[in-house]
C-alpha cells in the first residue's frame, strides 16, 4: 500500500482487513516513489496493490519496467476519483485492472467501489454491501433523480457518531443516521454506477452553470502531452469564476495551451474548457496524495497569469 497507516484508507488495507483474514502486509517505511515502490513490488511479489490516483499517474510517468506488476492480480484506488484515462493507461501498460472507490475517515471503510471484472471507468462504482447511499439536493435535502448531481449522503454501521469537541461541525455533517460526505455525485442512468463530480466546495459555477473539475481533468488527461492536471475556479476581471488548469507535461512533450483549448472544445461543452492553462513542474499534494486545490487557487489569485496566446480569458 502506498497509503500509510495514519490514513484511514491505509490502516484499513494494511492492517485491519489483511490481519482479519490472515494475509501478509508489506509496509514501506520510506517516502513512496515510483522506483522505490517498483523495487519493493518486484522483491516481495504482492498480489494486491493499493494506491491513489496521483501515484498511479506518477508510475505511468516513470520509466519502470512494464512487467513490474506481474504478480499483482488487482489494483485498488481511493482518496480521490480515478480518471477513466488513468485506468485505461495503467491497464494497457501494466496489465492490472484498478478498482476505484471512495471511503472516508468517518466511515473507516470504502463504501462505494467498482467490482473486479465489471469496472465502470471514471466512476466510484456501486454501494458496498452494508451501506446505503442517497444523493440529495444541497439546498432542500430532497432526493435527486438519476442523472442529476446531488450531495452524497451515507448510512452504515461503521459510521462515527461525531467529531471530538467540534459540536457545530458534527451537527452539520452527522444528520441522524446519515453522514453528509461533502462530495457531489451523480448516479449514471445507463450503468447505475456513481460518478464523482468533486468536493462540493470545489465545484465551479461558470456562466451560471456548475462545472465539475474532475470532468475537465479527465478530458485533459486524455491528451498525450498531459501527465498530471488540476482544475480550479478563478474569478475573472468581472468577478465570475472560470476554470483554470494547472498542467504537468508528460515526458518528452511540450504543452500547447491553444491545442488543449481546442481538444477540450471537442470533448466538452465550450463553457467547461479551461480559460487558462498554466504549466507547472509539480502539483501540490497532501501527505495522502490528494490535490491541494486551495493552494493553487491562492497561487493564481496572488500571481495572476495572463491567458496564453490563442486562448480566451
Amino acid at each position: 500500500s502506498v497509503a500509510k497507516l495514519f490514513f484511514a484508507y491505509g490502516i484499513g488495507n494494511s492492517a485491519f482487513f489483511p490481519l482479519a483474514i490472515g494475509a501478509t502486509t508489506v509496509l514501506e517505511p520510506g517516502r513512496p516513489t515510483p522506483a522505490g515502490i517498483a523495487a519493493r513490488v518486484v522483491a516481495d511479489q504482492p498480489t494486491l496493490f493499493f494506491g491513489v490516483p496521483t501515484f498511479y499517474a506518477a508510475l505511468l510517468g516513470s520509466d519502470i519496467a512494464d512487467d513490474t506488476f506481474a504478480s499483482v492480480r488487482q489494483g485498488v484506488s481511493a482518496g480521490e476519483a480515478l480518471p477513466a484515462e488513468l485506468f485505461r493507461r495503467f491497464r494497457d501498460r501494466f496489465g492490472v485492472e484498478i478498482l476505484d472507490g471512495i471511503g472516508s475517515t468517518e466511515a473507516l471503510h470504502i463504501f462505494l467501489s467498482n467490482r473486479a471484472g465489471a469496472v465502470v471507468p471514471g466512476t466510484s462504482g456501486f454501494p458496498v454491501p452494508g451501506y446505503d447511499i442517497a444523493l440529495r439536493e444541497e439546498a432542500t435535502g430532497e432526493l435527486v433523480r438519476d442523472g442529476e448531481p446531488g450531495s452524497l449522503y451515507l448510512r452504515g454501521s461503521s459510521l462515527a457518531t461525531g467529531y471530538w469537541c467540534r459540536t457545530e461541525t458534527t451537527r452539520a455533517v452527522f444528520q441522524g443516521d446519515w453522514l453528509r460526505t461533502g462530495d457531489t455525485y451523480v448516479k449514471e442512468v445507463d450503468t447505475g454506477a456513481y460518478r464523482c463530480l468533486g468536493r462540493s466546495d470545489d465545484m465551479i459555477k461558470a456562466g451560471g452553470i456548475w462545472v465539475s473539475p474532475t470532468e475537465v481533468e479527465a478530458r485533459l488527461l486524455e491528451h498525450p502531452s498531459v501527465a498530471e492536471v488540476a482544475v480550479v475556479g478563478l474569478a475573472d476581471t468581472d468577478g465570475l469564476d472560470k476554470p483554470v488548469a494547472y498542467v504537468v507535461a508528460a515526458a518528452g512533450h511540450v504543452v500547447d495551451a491553444a491545442e488543449l483549448d481546442s481538444f477540450c472544445r471537442t470533448g466538452l461543452a465550450a463553457f467547461k474548457r479551461p480559460r487558462k492553462v498554466i504549466v507547472v513542474t509539480q502539483i501540490p499534494k497532501t501527505a495522502t496524495g490528494k490535490l491541494k486545490r486551495y493552494l493553487l487557487r491562492d497561487q493564481a489569485t496572488q500571481t495572476p497569469t495572463p491567458a496564453p496566446e490563442g486562448v480566451a480569458s
